[in-house]
């Protein structure tokens, strides 16, 4: 276990010096194959999981399938300049809710929303707000802890099909998006957040609501046992496999499948995704 722990503002300051697009977001590989890469995974690791979310005949969609009952919403954290809401979420999902923190990036992406092919039709949308994770309910998005300091949730924008009272803001998510923003959460913070989580999942009685983590993950401890490395440049941690499986346990959640990102360049920490219920 690492001595250090994340520190907000030393994050949040790290990603302030960052550039606001999707190579700034990506440390430098966003000009590359990865973003690619990363969303088709993404994508398709969802589907196996959420058939019913796919929208073209292939193998993945369900024979036959009913038409929905309700409209689908996703929630993405640390959503950085919204690459994965744009490339993974939306062209699944009906509503998306972005969450981030550094000014620069969430403007770069409500800026670019009138630009993502499936924003122009108005049948989907995109919910901005602008807080840190550590203080957000997804139960509540605009009421945030009040004993975090620095708290604010800031409503920015509703992009696409319009609803003026954001009568769904409470209503929940089908799926839940954390992707390479984990480890900016110590270990209670992450306990916290999962738990806050878990509880914002609709459908839960069926069993399709989920939660995904896509994350780096460095090696084990030479015992086999979880093992943290903190990084002092931007405040945050990198867990291996044991240590994130012990977080999802200890904050009551079941894992239901994992898997490796393949097709990523060499020299980066192995990504691994957990769906979690």
């Amino acid at each position: 276990m690492s001595s250090h722990r994340p520190v907000v503002s030393d994050g949040i300051s790290y990603w302030n010096q960052q550039q606001a697009n999707i190579d700034g977001v990506l440390g430098g590989f966003g000009t590359g194959t990865l973003p690619r890469v990363d969303a088709t995974g993404s994508r398709l690791f969802l589907l196996n999981l959420y058939p019913e979310l796919c929208k073209v005949p292939s193998a993945i969609r369900p024979l036959n399938p009913s038409p929905p009952n309700r409209l689908y919403r996703a929630l993405d954290v640390g959503a950085g300049v919204g690459r994965v809401t744009s490339d993974v979420l939306l062209p699944l999902v009906d509503h998306v809710l972005l969450l981030e923190p550094v000014t620069p990036f969430i403007q770069e992406a409500l800026a670019s929303a009138a630009n993502w092919p499936t924003l122009t039709s108005k049948q989907k949308s995109v919910t901005f707000i602008q807080g840190i994770l550590q203080a957000f309910d997804p139960c509540t998005p605009l009421c945030p802890l009040s004993n975090v300091p620095d708290s604010e949730m800031k409503f920015l924008a509703r992009i696409g099909s319009p609803d003026e009272q954001l009568s769904d803001i409470d209503s929940g998510f089908d799926v839940i998006w954390c992707q390479w923003c984990l480890g900016h959460l110590d270990d209670p913070d992450l306990t916290s957040f999962f738990q806050r989580s878990r509880n914002a999942l609709r459908n839960i009685e069926r069993g399709k609501s989920l939660i995904i983590v896509k994350e780096n993950c460095c090696a084990d401890a030479e015992d086999g046992g979880p093992r943290i490395i903190f990084d002092k440049d931007d405040s945050t941690y990198t867990r291996s496999d044991m240590a994130w499986k012990a977080a999802f346990k200890k904050a009551g959640l079941r894992l239901i499948r994992e898997q490796v990102q393949e097709g990523l360049p060499e020299g980066l920490y192995p990504v691994r995704m957990y769906a979690l219920k």
